[in-house]
This record gives structure tokens, sequence and C-alpha cells, in this order.
């Protein structure tokens, strides 16, 4: 696998990922009503989302946000995280080539178990990683 400080990864790159996700996650028959209700302005939230995934592999530093906060307040369960995991790793391979787009789904299913063992804290129960090794 690449380094994640590989010159072949850049925030046009995320910027792409963020964007064709999104665009393809407001459309989906089971997440897309959730991100309706949830983001008002979606120049700010892809702006978000980008800085996010910049900080966390080009170690930008832009992003200051908790992310796990808004999460809690969605209703979110297992086949949320299964569908939003299918649609970006899908996104990623059609747009990157093998190497770059397992940098992204790695992390996407790290951040997939992470809020999912999260939820399940806050309901006072425990859940272990099903997406991430």
């Amino acid at each position: 696998m690449s380094s994640l400080t590989s010159p072949a990864l850049t925030d046009a790159d995320i910027g792409l990922l963020v964007r064709t996700f999104y665009a393809r996650a407001r459309e989906d028959e089971l997440i897309g009503p959730i991100f309706g209700r949830a983001v008002a302005d979606w120049d700010h939230h892809i702006a978000q989302i980008t800085d996010f995934w910049s900080s966390m592999l080009l170690k930008t530093g832009r992003y200051g946000g908790r992310p796990m906060r808004p999460h809690l307040m969605l209703g979110l369960d297992p086949k949320h995280f299964d569908r939003w995991l299918r649609l970006f790793e899908a996104t990623a391979n059609e747009l990157f080539a093998p190497e770059l787009a397992a940098e992204f789904i790695i992390r996407a299913r790290r951040i997939a178990d992470s809020f999912e063992m999260g939820i399940a804290t806050t309901q006072g129960r425990v859940a272990a990683p099903r997406h991430s090794v």
C-alpha cells in the first residue's frame, strides 16, 4: 500500500471522492433521507468532510471538529453503516487505483466501527467491530 503522504494522493482526489460519494448517498433510498434531514448546507458539509479526510490521510490538520456527536443524534443502526460503506467503497474503487482506494476504505471501515461502537456505548450496549480487523 502506498504511503499516507504519497504524492499520488492530493486534496483534489479527496474532494473528488467526497463530492462523488455524497452525490450518490443523497440519492440512496436508505441513507439519503437521513442526510436530507441532517444537512442544511451541503457546500459547508462537503468542505468539512473534505477537511476531515485531508486531516486523516494527508495530516493537514484542517479538521478540528468532533464527528461522533452529530452522528449520535441521527438514529443510525448497522444497516445504515453497511450501506454507507458499500457506497463509499464502490465510489473509492471506481475513482482510484486499488492501492489508493484501499487507503480510503481501510479508514472508512474503522470510522464505521468507531461510530457503531460509540452509539452502542451511549445506549448501554457493547458492540464489537464489524468492518475492520
